[in-house]
């Protein structure tokens, strides 16, 4: 038998077992944090920057837009407090202005002519839409038409953004407002279960001449999580976190939903957007994570999540999702198991998933890591899952 046939004989026995039971300072390195309070001031926005707003209609289901949101859209997780933290060295001439809500950075840059371009660093969770739903909605802002997935691939340059490797996208068309050329560069990269939009627009001219410039500045990008705490050197301990409480060293749990952790799981710092993080040992060095997170409204869908996973797999996305439905008390939940690569790592990876639906908000639960390790804990995966209580 297939390991696709075993996966989907398995799901169906697990709704067997399951359904009984309910009922700007040059050249200096910059910081910045995402502030406890979210009423901060909009950044200016360049008037002749080249960025258009889109109408909401015009995004990919359940996606913001994400050119210069000044409003925490219905569907997302707001940027976390003190676990969103990412430093920089602002390139000289570029000027750093005061971000949006939801920007955690924000340039302008004007050259001797008048000409301008805007920078813009957001983090999403629980977005919904693809990267590639993403880059043709960039080329419709830009009066492009959109392209295949195939094509649009192709085009992809490889750069790095933190250590980590990035896709960049080079978009040239027309100002939709003045009519003049136009340059959209946008570079999308996904950490854990975030992806990052990096993103330079406005005069054609301009932002070409500064491209190599950003691609520099993506270079010096450092970001502070549980896994790699900005400005410290690798296997050093994070000093603090934003759900561990300072006195104790305990992780807080206020305002979650409870819940039966297995044994064998190791609670730790959950970091940016998620409620709780368990990491679970396997055999040898083998491993598996548990990721819980949650979103007003739906999250954007099952099929956009869906796809994202795949992307973090390495596997292209796909037309439909192979779901079981996953009844849970006072909600309805979906389960879909991915096979492929982790693209961090280059080794052997799988992710059981259940999204979760409640009136008003969508928890998103993931399992991922070695095969093996998540074959032999799924089930008890999907029995934590059935447990919470809302």
């Amino acid at each position: 038998m297939s390991k696709f046939s075993a996966q989907v004989v398995w799901l169906s026995v697990l709704v067997a077992l399951l359904l009984p039971a309910f009922g700007c300072h040059r050249d200096q390195a910059q910081v910045y944090q995402v502030p406890q309070d979210q009423n901060q001031p909009s950044s200016p926005q360049a008037s002749t920057a080249g960025g258009t707003n889109v109408a909401a209609s015009s995004l990919p289901a359940g996606h913001p837009d994400i050119s210069s949101m000044q409003s925490m859209p219905a569907g997302m997780v707001a940027p976390d407090t003190s676990a969103a933290t990412v430093a920089w060295k602002t390139p000289a001439g570029w000027t750093q202005v005061a971000p949006s809500e939801m920007r955690v950075g924000s340039f302008k840059i004007t050259d001797v002519a008048g000409k301008q371009a805007d920078v813009s660093i957001i983090p999403l969770a629980g977005m919904g839409g693809s990267d590639f739903a993403n880059v043709n909605r960039w080329r419709g802002q830009v009066g492009l038409p959109p392209a295949p997935d195939g094509v649009l691939q192709s085009e992809a340059e490889n750069v790095e953004a933190g250590g980590r490797p990035a896709q960049l996208f080079d978009i040239v068309g027309t100002n939709a407002a003045g009519g003049g050329a136009s340059r959209i560069i946008a570079v999308v990269q996904h950490r854990d279960d975030t992806a990052w939009f990096f993103k330079m627009t406005g005069d054609a001219d301009l932002v070409e001449q500064q491209k190599p410039v950003f691609v520099d500045f993506l270079k010096t990008l450092s970001f502070s999580s549980p896994e790699s705490p900005a400005g410290l050197p690798p296997g050093h301990p994070v000093i603090g976190d934003m759900n561990t409480t300072e006195a104790t060293g305990s992780i807080s749990h206020e305002g979650q939903p409870a819940w039966t952790v297995p044994t064998g799981w190791q609670e730790a710092p959950a970091g940016s957007f998620l409620l709780a993080k368990f990491t679970i040992a396997g055999n040898g060095s083998a491993s598996a994570i548990v990721n819980v997170s949650q979103s007003t409204g739906d999250g954007g869908g099952l099929m956009s999540n869906f796809n994202r996973w795949r992307g973090q797999l390495g596997l292209p996305p796909a037309d439909q999702a192979l779901a079981i439905n996953f009844p849970v008390p006072g909600g309805q939940g979906q389960a879909v198991s991915i096979d492929g690569t982790n693209v961090e790592t280059g080794l052997a990876a799988e992710i059981q998933a259940v999204v979760v639906s409640l009136s008003d908000h969508t928890y998103f639960y993931k399992l991922m890591g070695d095969p093996s390790t998540v074959d032999a804990h799924k089930q008890e995966f999907m029995t934590f899952v059935k447990g919470v209580k809302y």
